[in-house]
């Protein structure tokens, strides 16, 4: 396996969350940014890895001897990732999110409505289509934003999602679906009905509103 320092430069966790921001990194790649560096003999994305299995596995009762099973950890690369949990348990962690209409979604893609660029967003829901993540997949140039099924539903399957919602902004203002959205909401549809995910909604966003794939009829 590469090394971070083998990575290309804009592939690398700290740098691409930079550019894309947090929301853009899987969970190995938040792992490997709090902890920065491995030890001897033991690579950061190898052990980042496992710590995010073991916190997939164990959540909110994840403690300290689960972290030090893993080779490399030791008490200050433990900390770290439990003081991150913590100050998130503290003054980030939100209520649960149940969405049962498009309205439900603006909240969390108000901040993309304004960009510039082109953002392009995941929501991965569970059963009860409560909100597990929301995810950043692409970021484009003006009005174009290329969209692969690989990269939408890579961390969609992680999560064990059981649906999810796109969302994507209109930096023109435009809210009318293009024949390109129209062409990829095709194609991420199809790949989710292989792949045994809903698709509940997409919505596309700009300061003056938004349109709503399952409000105009167009989800199947």
């Amino acid at each position: 396996m590469k090394t971070i320092k083998d990575m290309p430069e804009h592939c690398r966790p700290r740098e691409k969350l930079r550019e894309r921001g947090a929301s853009a990194l899987s969970d190995e790649e938040l792992v490997a940014a709090i902890l920065g560096v491995g030890t001897v003999g033991i690579d950061v994305r190898t052990m980042a890895r496992q710590v995010a299995g073991l916190i997939r596995e164990h959540k909110a009762d994840l403690t300290l001897d689960h972290l030090l099973a893993v080779p490399g950890m030791g008490l200050a690369k433990g900390a770290q990732i439990l003081s991150a949990f913590e100050l998130a348990r503290r003054h980030l962690l939100k209520d649960t999110v149940k969405i049962t209409v498009a309205q439900d979604v603006l909240p969390l893609v108000a901040d993309i409505a304004g960009k510039q660029q082109e953002y392009f967003v995941c929501i991965s829901l569970n059963g009860a289509n409560e909100v597990i993540e929301k995810r950043v997949v692409t970021i484009g140039l003006l009005d174009k934003s290329p969209v692969h099924p690989r990269e939408v539903f890579a961390d969609v399957i992680a999560d064990r999602s059981a649906a999810v919602i796109f969302a994507h902004n209109h930096p023109s203002g435009d809210l009318q679906p293009s024949e390109a959205d129209l062409r990829i909401h095709e194609q991420l549809t199809e790949a989710g009905k292989i792949l045994g995910l809903r698709v509940l909604d997409h919505v596309i966003v700009t300061r003056k509103g938004y349109f709503s794939f399952q409000e105009a009829g167009l989800i199947r």
